[in-house]
């Protein structure tokens, strides 16, 4: 099965840590139903003002229409300086440093 991942970061003022879980947790909770989405982590750098995800699909469609739709909602809150990045894993190398491979498969 290929799997695909997606990196996406932006600045934020916050908020992090246990005050960002309780705000965004509705989010999470309809994210969790996005179609293809195997699963999502949830990063933040308060020291940086940095926050974002890491997130596996199950197809590179689906992923493709999530970024599309996440970026437009995160425009839509005021944030322009949103990076993505996409890549497949090597999983059998990944497997050597310790991955689970039973999260992706």
């Amino acid at each position: 099965m290929t799997v695909y991942l997606m990196q996406i970061d932006f600045h934020t003022e916050g908020p992090f840590g246990a005050e960002m879980s309780e705000a965004y947790k509705p989010l999470a909770q309809d994210i969790a139903g996005t179609n293809g989405l195997i699963w999502k982590i949830w990063t933040e750098n308060a020291a940086t003002s940095r926050a974002g995800g890491w997130y596996a699909f199950s197809d590179y469609e689906s992923l493709e229409a999530y970024k599309e739709m996440h970026c437009a909602r995160l425009t839509s809150f005021g944030i322009t300086d949103i990076e993505t990045k996409i890549f497949t894993p090597n999983v059998d190398l990944s497997v050597i440093d310790h991955f689970p491979a039973a999260l992706i498969s």
